[in-house]
Parts: structure tokens; C-alpha cells; sequence
């Protein structure tokens, strides 16, 4: 017997899938950049980096689900297509800097 998966369940699946993309690249981008931090002032406490690691990916998800909801830019094709991929990188950079902002806030953001 064949199962079928309706178009709601197809949806959703794609939703997590782009969030968790954005997510995936955030935290890797902070994580590398969180990496090369040597001098850790005693001030920022001992698990300061908690902060940046669970922000930046949140932001990054947020970037994600921004792009699944150009989708109804994006079907229509041609031009449509071209300003929506810009539209949501532009959006998904400026998510990750505020992310980035918000995250390192009062440790290497100074």
C-alpha cells in the first residue's frame, strides 16, 4: 500500500528544512569565528560563548523561513525569481549581523 503525503505535510517539511539550513550555516560561520578568540577577558564569565552560539542560529532560522516565504515571489518566474533569491540573501546576510550583533553584545562586540 502507497502513502500519500499531502501538499501541507510537503510544506512543512520544506520549512524546517530551509530553517534549519540557515541555522546550520549561521552556526557555522560564529562557530569558526568564535574559535580564533584567544584572550578571554574573566569579566564574560565562564560559558560566555552560550550566548552567540544560540542567537546567531536563531537569526540564521529566522533568514530561512524569510526565504520560504518569498516562495510566492519565486514561483512565477523569470525576473520574479531573480528579485526574490536577491531579496532573501540580502535579507538572510542582514539577519546573521544582527544576529551577530545581538550575540556577541557586551563580550567581542564592544
Amino acid at each position: 500500500m502507497k502513502t500519500t503525503i499531502n501538499s501541507a505535510d510537503k510544506r512543512s517539511n520544506l520549512i524546517a528544512k530551509r530553517m534549519l539550513l540557515g541555522a546550520a550555516i549561521a552556526l557555522v560561520i560564529i562557530s569558526v569565528f568564535l574559535y580564533g578568540v584567544d584572550n578571554v577577558k574573566p569579566e564574560w564569565g565562564k560559558l560566555w560563548m552560550l550566548r552567540p552560539l544560540i542567537v546567531v542560529p536563531l537569526a540564521g532560522s529566522m533568514g530561512g523561513l524569510f526565504y520560504h516565504m518569498m516562495d510566492i515571489l519565486r514561483v512565477r518566474g523569470g525576473w520574479n525569481t531573480i528579485v526574490a533569491n536577491t531579496i532573501s540573501f540580502v535579507v538572510f546576510i542582514i539577519a546573521l549581523w544582527m544576529g551577530t550583533v545581538l550575540g556577541l553584545a557586551g563580550t567581542l562586540w564592544d
